[in-house]
């Protein structure tokens, strides 16, 4: 069994190789279908790629191409990806819920030859663009469920493409690695999307050699190798699902898992017992809320088991150990139900996470770590070390990876730039972006921070989002937005204030956990926008905002709400596909709300257009009670000021 050595083996297709041939009967990807979970050794996984590469060469696939992929995480994709990297195509990752016109732009904007589309929902996003994506010669499809009766000559059922390469392996048995061998570690490999917060996404150009040292350099901070389990239920085009399903999964030869869908995602993960994780915030966050959702519906008795196990398990994780107490009583169960007794190592990334959150898992057991990156730096280059408690900071960089303040102030704050070997070579046909982002060799990350005592990372905000009040007060909306989605009623929650007296807040309950204390308190409702109207649930957010404010300095503190009709959606361009929010787009289609809050009414009136699931648009009416909170009320804040 030969060492992997980045030098030689410095192509995603080089690496699966190895791996094919020095452990071809472990078990590399397993995938849920119909209940049962199905197998792929290194073996199968490298043959199922060689019959790919080698049907989409004799497509007219090869070097310079781009291979787009919409679609679930599964085996089907992400051997798409290495068989076009093979054939030296670089590869575009795409939401999955992403709509038509999205597809449109980043498909036509990388002049992909070949979209992998796995079913008929993704494909008739394609066929509905008809002329608008004049490059896009093949469409390959998993799933012929529905596509009876689509004659467009472009597509090609992905059996039908194994079929066809496994004909021209027997035709030409040295053809795939021929084809391996002349990859090469300078090719650009993935296209990566950024988050398009301001604006549409950009695709950093990410290169074979790169994406392989730079799993290597992060596997140093964090191991992992082929006894570890992991569970993909991030979406495979966000850089971090990237490092961990192909990278670790490649590298480390760690099993990766794929569950059956979303819906059974959670079902799935106990299933597996991952021995390692990754979530977004959002996930951690809606964990945390179901857990307290459920406890509504116990006996009196486990509530009261779990309210006191919470306590003692917070404040023993404030105190710097764990409670054994807790422990017994709470915690070993919910982390056997919640899948997490296996979990070795658990992390969250991509926006920051409410400090209470991250000390309940602390709490629970679960060894979760803050790490930060961005797409254009390979994913993340700096980790919690989990040594001892820190819910403020991202942890101390990776070996090799520079991280410094620019024009920091009296504090310590200023720009997060950083730079290392292996970070993006730019974006792809965007000289000017990568100029302005990448200059003398460092990437200017656009985010506040500055670093510790201990030389640890703490991220702030986004240098832009980082505001002031009229009175000449800085805060941080995002640090108090986080604070609020602690609430297992709050689902998202956008702070204002800036250029104003005091601060404010669009909220949006979490419409699960609210409609279940609402049948629970026997409060009648028939949807979101009738919820989010009734006054005892205006009440409940008050108190959860009380709460928050408690914790905040006074002039910091939200003197006046709403709660949005609708919550806010990636469809509508409010929030990214990683949910991020677009304050932007909040601020100018919600602007009416924002001067409400700002005026003496106590109802704001929106007219606003909005995007259907299905594409459709059309214009919503609505009225919002304004609630104000704290014992100074808004009108007195507007005349002292």
């Amino acid at each position: 069994m030969s060492k992997l050595d980045p030098s030689v083996h410095d192509t995603t297709p080089k690496v699966l190789r190895h791996n094919a041939r020095s452990h071809p009967d472990e078990v590399a990807l397993r995938l849920k279908e119909y209940g049962i979970w199905h197998e792929t050794t290194w073996a199968g996984y490298l043959a199922k790629v060689r019959r790919l590469a080698l049907a989409f060469r004799d497509l007219g696939i090869g070097p310079g191409d781009v291979v787009a992929l919409v679609g679930d995480n599964d085996v089907d994709w992400i051997a798409t990806e290495i068989a076009a990297h093979a054939v030296g195509a670089m590869t575009l990752g795409i939401y999955r819920d992403a709509l038509e016109e999205e597809v449109g732009y980043l498909v036509g904007y990388a002049g992909a030859k070949l979209v992998y589309a796995q079913d008929q929902e993704q494909v008739d996003k394609l066929i509905g663009l008809a002329g608008k994506v004049a490059t896009v010669e093949h469409i390959a499809y998993a799933d012929s469920r529905g596509m009876g009766k689509q004659t467009d000559p472009r597509l090609h059922e992905m059996a039908a493409l194994e079929e066809r390469g496994e004909r021209l392996h027997a035709a030409d048995p040295g053809a795939f690695d021929a084809l391996v061998d002349a990859t090469s570690g300078d090719d650009v490999a993935i296209l990566c999307t950024t988050s398009g917060t301001t604006a549409n996404p950009k695709l950093a150009m990410l290169p074979h050699g790169r994406f392989i040292r730079h799993t290597i350099t992060y596997l140093q901070a964090d191991p992992k190798d082929s006894t570890d389990e992991y569970v993909s239920v991030l979406p495979l085009p966000w850089i971090m699902e990237q490092v961990y399903c192909v990278g670790f999964g490649l590298v480390a030869r760690m099993t990766v898992n794929f569950p059956e869908s979303q819906d059974t995602m959670f079902q799935d993960l106990r299933e597996i017992g991952p021995t390692f994780l990754l979530l977004a915030p959002r996930l951690w966050e809606q964990i945390a809320a179901d857990m307290r959702a459920r406890i509504m519906d116990a006996s009196s008795v486990n509530q009261w088991i779990f309210d006191k196990g919470l306590k003692l398990g917070m404040k023993a994780i404030e105190e710097g150990r764990r409670s054994t107490l807790a422990d017994v009583m709470l915690f070993s169960a919910l982390r056997d139900r919640l899948g997490f007794s296996r979990v070795r190592s658990a992390a969250t990334g991509g926006s920051a996470m409410g400090p209470e959150t991250f000390k309940l898992f602390l709490a629970m057991g679960v060894p979760l770590k803050q790490l930060y990156g961005q797409t254009e730096t390979l994913g993340a280059y700096t980790l919690q070390t989990g040594e001892e408690l820190d819910v403020d900071t991202v942890g101390p960089p990776f070996q090799g990876c520079e991280v410094t303040i620019l024009n920091p102030d009296p504090e310590g704050v200023g720009e997060i730039v950083t730079r290392h070997p292996n970070m993006f070579t730019g974006y792809f046909r965007n000289p000017e972006a990568t100029a302005a982002d990448l200059r003398d060799g460092w990437m200017h990350t656009g985010d506040a921070g500055y670093f510790d005592a201990k030389g640890r990372l703490v991220v702030i905000d986004r240098l832009k989002d980082i505001a002031e009040t009229a009175g000449k007060v800085r805060f941080s909306p995002q640090y108090i937005e986080n604070k609020l989605k602690f609430s297992p009623y709050v689902g998202e929650a956008v702070i204002l204030g800036a250029g104003h007296e005091y601060l404010t807040a669009i909220i949006c309950v979490r419409f699960s956990i609210v409609a279940k204390w609402a049948e629970k308190n026997r409060i009648g409702f028939t949807s979101y926008t009738g919820l989010s109207a009734e006054p005892r649930v205006y009440d409940l957010i008050a108190a959860e905002v009380d709460r928050v404010n408690r914790t905040l300095p006074e002039r910091q503190r939200v003197r006046r709400f709403l709660l949005l009709y609708k919550e806010l959606d990636a469809d509508d361009g409010e929030l990214t596909r990683t949910r991020k929010v677009r304050r932007g787009v909040v601020g100018e289609r919600y602007g009416q709300l924002i001067e409400a809050l700002y005026s003496p009414v106590t109802t704001a009136h929106l007219d606003t257009e909005v995007t259907f699931e299905d594409g459709r648009k059309g214009r919503v009416v609505a009225d919002m009670r304004i609630m104000d909170v704290g014992d100074t009320p808004a009108a007195e804040l507007r005349k002292a000021s």
